[in-house]
């Protein structure tokens, strides 16, 4: 009877499905609006703002694909998220590794200093990193003056993930590798990093759709031809504000990439996600 009772609130009961099924529609819902309305002319959505394409039409993702601001953008975006994931990602699993092997005064303190970080977003900070950004490092408007302070706000989930995995790795593994004349910069790059490759796929692709996202930072940092997608997904929605259907078909291209990214990897992601709560 017990278990009757507790069955549709447990893993495949009628009340988890339905659970998920409207989490499914809230999420994907907007993005099947937008994608659908790229196919549509504005005298549809304007008809009919909830119907489908009818007929379907391909001039709205065309004008996105061959306009070269559009290309321009993306080719921004990739940079700066790219560097944000190296630096975010290298830098992490350096200050993981020690936090997770080695016996220190104040350790557990430090790692807490990373927890703390999850708690501040960019935007708490945001004026004094302006004005360190573009004063103090001359680096307003370049790739590297967006991506460091965005990396380094990425740099507290990073830890978090990665330090329960390198604490699993065993030590019989890491005494081995020393028997064997290993040092220690040799177990980190041959022993820990190769068995911790679920987290740091996590971690990586965390970091890239974070920063591929990221509209505050580079909206104050990056001005004409420096500019990123979410940028100018804003630029074409004023300079285009009468072409709604244009402006979800290049709101739609916008998202592609982080979206293949996340579908990809997605298992990865889940089991680099399990292995740091387990830890």
């Amino acid at each position: 009877m017990r278990s009757r009772a507790t069955r549709p609130f447990g893993s495949g009961g009628p009340l988890t499905y339905v659970i998920a099924l409207v989490v499914v529609a809230l999420t994907l819902g907007p993005v099947l609006y937008g994608a659908l309305g790229g196919f549509r002319s504005n005298g549809q959505i304007a008809d009919k703002p909830a119907g489908l394409p009818d007929p379907w039409l391909l001039r709205n993702y065309e004008g996105v694909v061959t306009n070269p601001d559009f290309w321009r953008y993306a080719f921004n975006s990739t940079m700066i998220a790219l560097i944000t994931t190296a630096v975010a990602v290298i830098c992490g699993v350096m200050a993981a590794y020690p936090l997770a092997r080695y016996q220190f005064k104040f350790r557990e303190s430090l790692f807490m200093v990373f927890v703390l970080g999850l708690l501040f977003p960019a935007a708490v900070a945001i004026i004094p990193l302006f004005i360190l950004v573009t004063r103090d490092l001359q680096l307003g408007n370049t790739w590297w003056g967006v991506a460091l302070p965005q990396a380094a706000f990425a740099l507290p989930i990073t830890v978090v993930i990665l330090r329960p995995f390198l604490m699993a790795i065993p030590k019989e593994l890491e005494e081995a590798a020393t028997i064997d004349g290993a040092s220690r910069i040799g177990i980190f790059w041959w022993l820990a990093i190769p068995l911790s490759k679920p987290a740091l796929i996590t971690v990586g692709v965390l970091a890239f759709v974070g920063s591929w996202n990221a509209y505050l930072l580079p909206l104050l940092l990056l001005q004409s031809e420096m500019r990123t997608l979410p940028l100018g997904v804003a630029d074409y929605s004023t300079q285009y504000s009468a072409d709604t259907a244009g402006v979800f078909a290049f709101t739609t291209i916008s998202m592609i990439p982080a979206l293949i990214l996340f579908l990809a990897l997605q298992r990865r992601i889940v089991g680099g996600l399990q292995g740091a709560v387990k830890g």
